[in-house]
């Protein structure tokens, strides 16, 4: 496998340990209206970018905690979104650049989570198993993004162990994104409230502060914040492979 090495300290998807994550609609149909409305109604903090080249593309507020009411994380209002709006989604988050959690919707079904390493989980045990979980998912997610022929190349990528000393995992992420034909900015969203390299500039984002835009909601959200900093959202694979459990002899974690 071939990743291009981590950054250095102070760029975005670097040693520093950067998490955020994100939301891909994958359609044209979705009004920006109602996308704004039903993320209003959650009380969703973070960045709404405008659609472009049939993506829409939903920035969380912070990166891999909670986002929204209800402790809701990025993958709680993925789920979401894709069921009201009824369209095809791909939720995004990356903990610390050392966990990387892919999950696909249509419509009101799932279709498959990736975690590139359960034992990152803020709380998991000690005897969580730290391999790739869910790479069957590779096809699936391969097809949501419109690029079946990238089925064999994703699979790959996602059973990949990085070396952590050399390789982040905004590098798989940056990998994926581009072999999906997929926003791959999205690796670079931590520099927000900046403009974003290599993406949309931050003006011309709508953010929303729990669930309102501009600064209608600056102060709520300084309260709110307080509390959902202190508070984690679900793990992304609710009941992870164990190093050393019962019936594990001869199954490998990425066969999930």
């Amino acid at each position: 496998m071939a990743y291009l090495p981590i950054s250095t300290p102070g760029e975005v998807g670097g040693p520093d340990g950067y998490s955020y994550s994100a939301l891909v609609l994958l359609t044209d149909a979705a009004d920006p209206a109602v996308l704004q409305r039903l993320l209003g109604v959650i009380r969703f903090t973070g960045w709404i970018a405008p659609v472009a080249s049939g993506t829409q593309v939903v920035i969380g507020d912070p990166g891999a905690g909670v986002v929204a009411a209800e402790r809701r994380g990025i993958i709680d209002v993925g789920g979401l979104v894709a069921e009201r709006l009824e369209c095809d989604v791909l939720a995004v988050q990356v903990r610390r650049d050392r966990q990387l959690a892919l999950v696909g919707w249509r419509g009101a079904e799932e279709i498959g989570r990736y975690d590139s390493d359960p034992s990152a989980e803020p709380g998991a045990d000690d005897d969580v198993a730290s391999e790739p979980v869910g790479v069957a998912f590779a096809p699936e997610l391969a097809a949501l993004a419109r690029t079946p022929q990238a089925a064999e190349r994703l699979t790959e990528i996602l059973a990949e162990e990085l070396e952590r000393d050399s390789v982040s995992e905004s590098e798989r992420l940056r990998s994926i994104l581009r072999l999906l034909t997929l926003p791959d900015w999205i690796v670079a969203t931590g520099s927000l409230p900046g403009d974003i390299p290599t993406g949309p500039r931050a003006a011309d984002l709508t953010r929303l502060r729990v669930g309102m835009p501009g600064a209608a909601g600056l102060w709520r959200h300084l309260a709110v914040r307080r509390v959902r900093r202190r508070r984690t959202p679900p793990p992304v694979i609710a009941d992870p492979p164990r190093e050393s459990g019962p019936g594990m002899e001869g199954i490998e974690p990425w066969m999930f």
